[in-house]
């Protein structure tokens, strides 16, 4: 299933995607896609559901990120041995996590703004888990079974709040808007191997990355079962799990995001996300 919430900011309705590519409304079926809705059980039922008979939504809608109510956004660093070179880090022996705020998750077409004071705003393609079930302490062989579905994440961040303002990276990576998610959530049961699935992003039309999830450090199950054993993952947590080679901050010379830029990406089997610069 591809499922969605859609709507204007604050009103989204839970929605989903059927096999033609209509939006059909899940109203009458659920309140809210949020953690409970992952649950296995829900999902089940939603799976049992006839989609031809759900409403159909006309139009193209807003659509936001594809769960709400969340506990924790997990994030993991340095997770594609090409990123790491290419910012100057040593390959880490073991998974760096570190939270966004919840406040940065946004839907995967809004406008990312630029922050006040922002000289280093720079964009990061990444396969992010929504968790479905609680998970602590979970074996890296049963992580795979906490999950409800993937999704794309934009890691949007701020080089200087980040590196240079002498704090840690969740002040460079939680800023309101830097966490778009989407367009939908693919449950797990239409990835056939999670770990072999291409990614791409642009800038104006620019492509800057290009790779796969084949090449991450530690895989899904691994970054999954690793946060497991530090914190308590709830339903409907979001965990995004790094980024391919071609950021900004390593080009040479750096190139980062200014007020009118266009940044499009897309993973494979996931859909694509589409965000316009703006200022703060």
């Amino acid at each position: 299933m591809k499922l969605v919430r859609y709507g204007e900011k604050g009103a989204e309705k839970p929605g989903l995607i059927d096999k033609s590519g209509q939006l059909r409304d899940l109203s009458a079926h659920l309140k809210e896609l949020d953690g409970a809705a992952y649950a296995p059980a829900s999902l089940k039922k939603l799976a049992e559901l006839d989609t031809s008979k759900l409403p159909a939504v006309s139009g193209k809608p807003r659509l936001g990120a594809p769960v709400t109510g969340i506990s924790k956004f997990v994030a993991i660093g340095l997770n594609y041995s090409d990123h790491a070179k290419e910012t100057g880090n040593p390959i880490p022996s073991e998974p760096i996590f570190f939270l966004k705020a919840n406040t940065a998750l946004s839907g995967p077409n809004d406008a990312v703004e630029k922050p006040r004071g922002s000289t280093k705003l720079d964009w990061e393609v990444e396969i992010a888990a929504i968790i479905g079930s609680r998970a602590k302490y979970v074996s890296e062989a049963d992580a795979l079974n906490h999950v409800a579905g993937y999704c794309i994440c934009n890691d949007v961040s701020e080089r200087n709040f980040q590196i240079e303002r002498l704090g840690q990276w969740t002040k460079g990576k939680s800023h309101d808007t830097f966490g778009p998610v989407g367009p939908w959530l693919v449950t797990k049961d239409e990835i056939a191997d999670v770990q072999k699935l291409s990614m791409w992003l642009d800038v104006n039309g620019k492509r800057r990355q290009t790779g796969s999830t084949a090449t991450m450090i530690f895989s899904m199950a691994k970054c999954v079962s690793y946060v497991s054993q530090f914190l308590t993952l709830m339903p409907g947590d979001v965990i995004t799990t790094g980024t391919p080679p071609g950021v900004g901050t390593g080009m040479k010379p750096p190139q980062f995001l200014n007020v009118g830029d266009v940044v499009t990406l897309g993973i494979e089997g996931l859909g694509e996300q589409r965000q316009e610069i703006v200022a703060a």
